[in-house]
């Protein structure tokens, strides 16, 4: 009933910034949470950022001082902005929510970084 749909990934030289955005659709009432997530070929998916139950944001700390997460709650997305890139950003990006007591994914986009 609710589908999440990424975009703004791609391939950026180090040091340069993307805006990763996930749009929400469907059955949405509220939306208790939200976050993002990553995954590097041979790694585990972490954390990168995402919203706690008091309503704080947690950054994983690779990420503190160069990415950001907002939401436009009109148009039910949430965006992640990328800076200072750096090689080991590259990944998997995943947006989730908690939407109504029930999570979901998106599908993942990749970012790719280079040197």
């Amino acid at each position: 009933q609710v589908q999440l749909v990424e975009s703004g990934g791609g391939l950026v030289q180090a040091g340069g910034s993307l805006r990763l955005a996930c749009a929400a659709s469907g059955s949405i009432g509220t939306i208790n949470a939200m976050g993002w997530y990553r995954q590097a070929p041979g790694k585990q998916r972490e954390l990168v950022a995402a919203t706690l139950h008091d309503g704080s944001i947690n950054y994983a700390d690779s990420t503190k001082g160069r990415f950001t997460i907002s939401r436009d709650n009109a148009k039910n997305t949430g965006y992640l902005q990328m800076n200072s890139l750096k090689p080991e950003d590259t990944g998997v990006y995943y947006c989730t929510a908690k939407v109504d007591g029930r999570d979901y994914w998106g599908q993942g986009t990749q970012v790719t970084v280079s040197s």
